[in-house]
């Protein structure tokens, strides 16, 4: 069965007019439902993750500073929202999220999370909408228990995974690919594994092209026995955040390529969704909807 994570508590309340479309969580989750890809029984509810599992990724004095509200005015608005006791919340329900959604894919070829993907925190500060970063926390988790013993990040955000790549450094157990928009934010990026930097404009066939002949290597080379994807639709052509140019069919074929590749390989897939910023809230969710859509056609 595909397992999706979800809770009310991502769909967090934002100032009208904030960047960032927080609606569209209980969006995808109404729609998957209201066309049947899904029922109610995919969705699973995660709790807040432990300290624990916290810690093991993130600086204890980061992390008391959060479940304190003690961030300083200037790391506040680094993160890109106001910090709140409800949004520390959120972001602890997301992190147990894909962790569990990782552990539904070793038992089922894939898991998701209908949030997440949140690839911009590190290790002891939040950025870009994001505060803790749960592809490292959950790859982390798999590998301090003997889950997996060596894990490829596959971020295809439009956005640079600066924070996972700075996570990730110096663990050899952890391979991280950002194919990203070279001059989209973050202005400084971090050193991935293997960081492939697009320039503006570029549309489907180029894109799918080099998608394709660098994660075939990669699953040769790296060998990994699980694999995280960060699916962010701001790859879009209509995003307002991306330099990019894919078509939707373009992005649910970027996502096509890599379930269905996981799926051949036998390659545990953890989904999370990143971002997504495009003008009407159509284009955001039906492009999120595609890679669930995919999901269950090619898993179940």
């Amino acid at each position: 069965m595909l397992n999706i994570a979800f809770h009310p508590a991502y769909n967090h309340p934002v100032p009208e007019g904030h960047r960032f479309p927080m609606l569209k969580y209980d969006l995808i989750a109404e729609q998957l439902v209201y066309e049947g890809t899904i029922t109610e029984s995919n969705l699973f509810t995660p709790a807040e993750i432990s300290s624990e599992d916290l810690l093991r990724s993130h600086d204890a004095v980061y992390v008391h500073k959060l479940n304190t509200l003690s961030l300083s005015p200037a790391e506040i608005r680094k993160t890109g929202f106001t910090l709140t006791g409800e949004l520390v919340y959120r972001e602890n329900v997301i992190m147990q999220g894909t962790i569990d959604a990782a552990i539904h894919a070793l038992k089922y070829g894939v898991g998701m999370n209908i949030a997440g993907g949140t690839h911009h925190a590190y290790k002891a500060h939040g950025e870009g909408f994001c505060l803790y970063n749960d592809i490292i926390l959950a790859a982390d988790y798999l590998l301090a228990h003997k889950f997996a013993k060596q894990i490829l990040v596959v971020d295809l955000d439009v956005h640079q995974g600066n924070g996972t790549a700075k996570m990730a450094e110096g663990n050899a157990a952890v391979f991280t690919f950002s194919m990203h928009g070279a001059t989209n934010y973050p202005a400084h990026k971090e050193r991935s594994d293997l960081d492939i930097a697009l320039p503006d404009g570029t549309t489907d066939a180029a894109y799918l092209h080099i998608l394709e002949e660098n994660f075939l290597r990669l699953i040769d080379t790296v060998k990994p026995d699980h694999i995280f994807f960060q699916s962010g639709v701001d790859v879009l052509a209509t995003d307002k955040l991306g330099k990019l140019a894919l078509s939707r069919a373009g992005c649910k074929a970027r996502d096509k390529m890599v379930l269905r590749l996981c799926k051949q390989n036998k390659i545990p897939l953890t989904i999370s969704l990143g971002g997504g910023y495009s003008e009407s809230i159509i284009d955001i969710i039906e492009a999120h909807c595609n890679t669930f859509r995919l999901a269950q056609e090619l898993y179940f």
